[in-house]
């Protein structure tokens, strides 16, 4: 009877662990880096900037539409292939 209660509490004690380390596996350590979404931005700000007459735009994951100077996009699709920004609405259309 001994035996079982011990090898149930290890089974246990792995599975504690396990769960654990799963978790902070899942946590952003200090390796993580924002700067991706300021890269991002500022790379729409320079389309922006670049495009002055684009109203509408599109990397074939979000599409965007500038307000006041600022681009407001959409969440990406799940499968999609980032490509270059173009402008898909212009002031003259």
């Amino acid at each position: 009877m001994r035996h079982s209660t011990f090898r149930v509490a290890l089974c246990l004690a792995l599975a504690i662990t396990g769960m654990t380390a799963a978790h902070a596996a899942d946590a952003p350590g200090a390796d993580a880096v924002p700067g991706t979404r300021q890269t991002e931005n500022a790379s729409l700000q320079a389309f922006i900037k670049a495009n002055p007459d684009c109203l509408e735009f599109t990397d074939q994951c979000s599409h965007c539409a500038v307000v006041n100077g600022v681009a407001e996009c959409s969440t990406a699709e799940i499968a999609c292939i980032k490509r270059e920004n173009h402008c898909t609405r212009r002031i003259a259309d």
